[in-house]
């Protein structure tokens, strides 16, 4: 028996089966799913399998959370359920099934930044790293830098912008070829075509605005002359420009005899793209990216700059669990294109920190909850450096008020950032860290601004959750639950309510021992003896129903314990019989079962023993 054969038995019953499973894939914590109809997945009866932490659904994808294992988890469930597993892609291709086009729009727009992610990230930390050396004036009364008093820190300020420049500067050619390689077109191509969008022969993109229209250089084609702009760090003309160039590149494999194709395909898709791209739709990016960067810049230095703030920030997490977010990411680098820096960034860093603040109040009320803490702690870590799904999916959006008590702290931090025209001079740093793209002279004002967002929702939430959470959920309780050999009790009948699902729950006593537990569903109270099952009547406990509390877990009477189907185990021709078993009479005295009553559940008491209070 594989060590979680019994969960991934459950889990393909509970997603549907296996005709309800088009793919499936794992990720480093998730297994990811597509399902044919994904209303039949019981995400209730999924959330309670002792080995998953929590579910979501994102992208057309039902991600369910197992943590470190899901690798054996994943390896196991393929096995029993026969299913071939795909990878991540095959799954992302599958889920398009799942969404809408404005879905379909952003996962595209995601998958294109995706892979230029890493690149983004450290290019922003070097030029984080930049500041602090070259900008900030710590020495002299404040008049000079670490780079202005040290030749070595000098000449490392020169250095780092090698790399920074390589980033932002040349984004085009990460662009375009990003692009190639998501629509499975010719990789080389899109690197080529997008050199040639900041060829040193061009005219610097950043050098534009400041260059007389009489300065600017020309090809002359005797009826038309087509000026020599450079597109660095475009990120809309360089996009339009992948785009012709995969399009025509399957034009013309299509319509290309193959015995010619090696040679003409590539001649005649790269000569044209590289053609329309600086006459047409390079021109016209250029303009619709500074029109979008204009429009966002004028909301964010407007009179009504705190109200944009306040929404902006409310709602920024909401736009990453939709996927919509990735729309921010062209829009911060053509913010930096046009000005130079970006007032959108900050709040993005600190939407991050707010959520993981939430989490970091979670995993204080839930610090005796193991199973909630395998999600929690690795949640709020990777949310304060700016990866926010774990938390968002896996704890904030399955409570609720955590993410809203976020919301509102990003809501609160975003209007100080804005108010005070916090500046970023790069992206792709995200929450703590996120400081370091930060302009020096805004460094004071950001850090208020993360204080805001780490107090705010960690004190919203540290309030409503002690309101909101039962104590199962906290890990808390106030009588230990000791089982009985003595358990000589069973209600007959528990469970009537058709095919709906029913759940038994604790009967356990409160803190002080009122000297009896009470029946944990309704029906008729009947001697052990009489199941009509051996394993029960001879008093061998086996598994049963579906578990609600785990091992070690403390309840308290009302909890509940475990569901179960009553309709099927009926169809099934097994009896509705549900035993209250009791593991140890401790040092309880004057024991007594009551059978053949009726019983309440929660109210009426089945065991009754002498109290010691």
């Amino acid at each position: 028996m594989g060590k979680y054969e019994i969960d991934v038995k459950r889990l393909l019953q509970y997603v549907g089966g296996k005709p309800n499973i088009k793919a499936v894939s794992h990720c480093i914590t998730r297994m990811r799913f597509v399902l044919a109809n994904p209303g039949r997945a019981d995400i209730s009866l999924i959330e309670a399998l002792p080995s998953v932490k929590g579910t979501f659904t994102q992208a057309g994808q039902f991600q369910v959370i197992i943590g470190n294992d899901v690798a054996e988890f994943y390896n196991e469930f393929t096995d029993v359920a026969g299913i071939e597993g795909v990878s991540k892609e095959a799954v992302k291709d599958a889920a398009k099934s799942n969404q809408n086009i404005l879905q379909r729009v952003m996962g595209v727009l995601g998958e294109i930044f995706a892979p230029i992610t890493p690149a983004l990230v450290c290019g922003g930390l070097i030029l984080g790293l930049r500041n602090v050396i070259g900008e900030i004036r710590f020495f002299n009364d404040g008049t000079q830098s670490l780079a202005g008093i040290s030749q070595f820190w000098g000449g490392m300020y020169q250095f780092l912008w090698l790399i920074g420049e390589a980033v932002f500067h040349l984004l085009p050619v990460g662009i375009v070829w990003s692009i190639t390689k998501k629509m499975g077109t010719t990789q080389i191509l899109g690197i080529v075509l997008g050199l040639t969008l900041v060829s040193p022969q061009l005219l610097n993109g950043f050098s534009v605005a400041s260059t007389k229209a009489a300065d600017i250089p020309f090809w002359d084609f005797g009826f038309a002359h087509v000026r020599m702009i450079g597109y660095q760090g475009q990120v809309i003309a360089a996009m339009m420009a992948g785009f012709v160039l995969v399009y025509l590149e399957r034009l013309f494999r299509r319509i290309c005899p193959e015995v010619i194709s090696m040679i003409v395909v590539p001649f005649c898709s790269l000569l044209l793209a590289v053609l329309i791209s600086h006459t047409i739709v390079g021109p016209i990016g250029w303009r619709l990216g500074d029109g979008i960067a204009h429009i966002v810049y004028s909301g964010l230095t407007s009179p009504y700059r705190l109200f944009f703030a306040a929404i902006f920030g409310l709602l920024y997490a909401p736009l990453v669990m939709t996927g919509l977010h990735h729309m921010t990411n062209a829009i911060d680098s053509q913010l930096i294109a046009a000005t130079g820096s970006t007032i959108l960034w900050p709040m993005i860093a600190l939407s991050n920190i707010a959520q993981g603040s939430s989490v970091v109040a979670m995993s204080v009320l839930q610090k005796r909850n193991k199973r909630a803490q395998q999600v929690n702690v690795p949640a709020f870590i990777s949310c304060y450096l700016g990866v926010t799904e774990p938390a968002l999916f896996g704890v904030n959006l399955k409570y609720v008020f955590p993410l809203v008590c976020g919301m509102l702290g990003s809501s609160c931090a975003a209007m100080i950032s804005v108010g005070f025209g916090a500046e970023a001079l790069s992206i792709g740093v995200g929450g703590i860290p996120g400081i370091l793209s930060i302009r020096p002279r805004f460094f004071l004002v950001f850090l208020v601004a993360m204080l805001v967002a780490m107090i705010v929702p960690f004190l919203l939430t540290l309030i409503v959750g002690k309101a909101k959470l039962t104590t199962s959920e906290r890990g808390l309780v106030s009588a230990e639950v000791e089982g009985a050999d003595v358990a000589d009790s069973a209600a007959r009948g528990a469970g009537d309510d058709g095919d709906a699902v029913s759940a038994v729950s604790a009967g356990a006593a409160e803190p002080v021992d009122d000297g009896k537990a009470t029946a944990i569903v309704d029906g008729k109270v009947i001697p052990l003896d009489q199941v009509p099952d051996e394993v029960f009547s001879k008093k061998v406990v086996g598994d049963g129903f579906e578990c609600l509390a785990g091992l070690g877990d403390r309840v308290r009477r009302g909890d509940p314990l475990i569901r179960f189907d009553a309709g099927k185990i009926r169809k099934a021709g097994h009896p509705c019989t549900t035993m209250l078993i009791v593991t140890s009479e401790g040092d309880a005295t004057g024991i007594a079962m009551h059978t053949g009553i009726d019983a309440k559940a929660g109210s009426t008491p089945v065991i009754t023993w002498n109290n010691q209070s």
